[in-house]
């Protein structure tokens, strides 16, 4: 039986100060706190490249709960931002970095802002099929690679961070089905140009796609594990913005404390932005997480808490 046994993260020192911004980009500090809700951004240092970021998050789950290396049998970096140019792959790098066994699986899944959902899907399948016991998910994808800090729609959203997924046969958190959807017609609404390798985004048409499809999207994986909107404990959304999450928690009636926001100190850290807070739960039993941004892409897990940490 895998699951997740334990989360580690990893968020670097630098820091851009938002509140320091408003004059650059004619905003008010009620903007920066009630729309986007990012008052700093956390950046990566710099010459530290995503590999680092990977290594330093897994250097933390060891410092958690002690030596780890020898006992990984797969490793899965999920990024949209890899080292270089993508080749090798990120997750090669890691592993030689970390220097972990050579019998030890790895690749890289190309997803962002969806990506963790999509990846414990994947990690659970892959750990099951092949009879692994220990697998990390490791998550980072620092977009100061390629935003235009020029750029109001994106320059004052997104952090840098990295999370470590620890998958074990002796699991705190088992992963239930979920429920995942792609509209590849829209796929222009978020990415990456060609002429400068910069990152644009299309606030308008990203808003009006969570607003229609991320409710409708929880409320297929709930009907799929047979629970209702009343046994959710805790939904974590993606961070994608302060006003997106009130937009879903509005749409859906639910509770704002069974809502958690707390990327205003780092920012949007992408596939990172789940389990950024789901390393921080202590209390819930049953808990909804939700993933959503480029591709467009989406996809919504039931996880459900085996024992106390």
């Amino acid at each position: 039986m895998i699951g997740i046994e334990h989360i580690s993260t990893y968020l670097p020192e630098g820091r851009v100060n938002n509140l320091e911004r408003q004059e650059q980009f004619n905003v008010n500090e009620t903007f920066l706190t009630e729309k986007t809700g990012m008052r700093y951004l956390a950046v990566k240092g710099e010459g530290e490249e995503t590999s680092d970021m990977c290594v330093k998050a897994f250097r933390r789950l060891e410092e958690e709960l002690g030596p780890l290396a020898s006992d990984i049998e797969c490793l899965v970096v999920c990024t949209q931002n890899p080292d270089a140019y993508g080749v090798p792959h990120t997750s090669a790098i890691v592993h030689g970095k970390l220097e972990l066994p050579v019998h030890c699986a790895c690749f890289d899944i190309s997803l962002a802002c969806s990506g963790y959902v999509y990846s414990i899907s994947i990690m659970k399948a892959f750990m099951d099929a092949n009879g692994y016991k220990k697998g990390v998910l490791i998550t980072a994808d620092p977009y100061s690679k390629i935003i235009d800090m020029s750029d109001k729609n994106t320059s004052l959203l997104f952090g840098d961070a990295a999370t470590v997924t620890l998958f074990s046969d002796k699991p705190k958190w088992l992963i239930g089905k979920c429920v995942f959807g792609t509209d590849g017609t829209r796929n222009a609404a978020i990415r990456v140009r060609a002429e400068d390798r910069k990152f644009e985004m299309a606030g308008r048409a990203v808003l009006d796609f969570c607003a229609n499809v991320v409710p409708e999207n929880i409320h297929a994986t709930l009907a799929q594990n047979n629970t209702v909107l009343g046994d959710i404990d805790k939904f974590i959304l993606h961070q994608g913005s302060k006003f997106i999450v009130d937009m879903v928690i509005k749409r859906m009636k639910l509770d704002p404390a069974k809502v958690p926001f707390e990327a205003a100190q780092y920012g949007n850290t992408v596939s990172s932005s789940i389990p950024m807070i789901l390393a921080n739960e202590k209390e819930a039993r049953q808990v909804v997480v939700s993933g959503f941004g480029v591709g467009l892409s989406w996809g919504s897990c039931v996880l459900s808490r085996l024992c106390d940490d």
